[in-house]
């Protein structure tokens, strides 16, 4: 059975950040009534929205913690919210500075908004978790059913959000699917603190810095572009049958990380040498998705292969980076 998000009130929790304004875009061409984000804007910049808000006059924004309470209480009811798309988080890199809060922030907000479900103020949570929550793999491809063996606070907060998703689930019989991206690229994705490997090295070399690898490159990703995981994030909303359970969406072909940095060198046509650092703390060494469940469930393949994306995102950043040079 399909819902539709044609002429329903929607919220989305990070909607500023990067997942979350090409979430947002892509829920502006299903012509819902209403678009609510709800951002602290830790990492989300108003900027992600700039087109948006041109396109789609009904979208307000809210500045606010999504882990409070009566804060998203009076949001929910204000807004008569209907379906939720929870992306909201902190970095992976931010729980090397604030371990603790890097864990709570997930599971605080996925506890608010599982409660406000419960207590009936909107009908469906679709949740954002992340492939960090599966640690290094242990099998490969990682299917949904892979022990969840998170290495660091940040990858513990997301287990731990699914697994109170998942209770919440089975004990109420909540309208909620959990989305499990694996590591996403794209446009507007965030370039300064806690940056991902890919805009940070695009940033290096635009900036005339060298790229930096840390330990021996062969720790592996599965990589896939923004507008494959939120196209797919509606399609889960969309077809009922995706109801209490956890479903990966990635590309499903395995890249090294030093084979991440050498694309980028080639497309930017960087000759300088690359800096060599140590391990970071407790790197994940191998992911690699099984997306069987995904297109089983919603028909999903990848539109956008990773060499088409890539230079579309240093394309972007071309474009968009301040003081950026080639």
């Amino acid at each position: 059975m399909r819902d539709s998000l044609r002429d329903k009130k929607i919220l989305v929790t990070g909607g500023a950040g990067f997942i979350g304004s090409h979430l947002v875009d892509d829920i502006i061409e299903k012509k819902p009534a209403s678009i609510v984000v709800v951002d602290n804007f830790f990492l989300g910049k108003e900027e992600n929205l700039k087109e948006a808000k041109k396109k789609f006059l009904n979208l307000r924004v809210y500045w606010q913690d999504a882990s409070q309470f009566q804060a998203m209480e009076k949001i929910i009811r204000k807004e008569r919210i209907d379906v939720v798309f929870n992306l909201a988080t902190k970095a992976l890199g931010y729980s090397f500075v604030d371990p603790d809060d890097a864990f709570m922030v997930n599971t605080n907000i996925a506890s608010v908004l599982l409660r406000l479900l419960h207590q009936k103020f909107y009908k469906t949570l679709i949740h954002l978790s992340s492939s960090e929550a599966y640690g290094t793999a242990k099998f490969i491809p990682i299917t949904e059913s892979h022990p969840l063996d998170p290495k660091t606070l940040y990858a513990a907060g997301k287990a731990a959000a699914d697994l109170m998703v998942n209770s919440y689930f089975h004990t109420y019989k909540l309208d909620v699917a959990i989305v499990r991206p694996f590591n996403n690229y794209g446009p507007r994705q965030n370039e300064g603190s806690y940056a991902a490997i890919i805009p940070l090295t695009i940033k290096r070399i635009l900036l005339g810095e060298p790229p930096v690898l840390e330990g021996d490159g062969k720790q592996t990703r599965d990589f896939i572009y923004v507008k494959d995981t939120t196209s797919a994030t509606i399609k889960i909303y969309e077809n009922e049958k995706t109801r209490g359970k956890t479903i990966n969406i990635a590309s499903g072909r395995e890249t090294s990380v030093k084979d991440i940095i050498n694309s980028i060198i080639n497309t930017l046509s960087y000759r300088g040498k690359i800096v060599r650092k140590p391990p970071r703390p407790a790197d994940v060494r191998r992911h690699l998705a099984d997306v069987t469940l995904a297109r089983k469930l919603i028909g999903f393949e990848p539109n956008i292969e990773f060499e088409e994306g890539l230079k579309l995102t240093v394309d972007w950043y071309k474009n968009n980076l301040k003081g950026g040079k080639v």
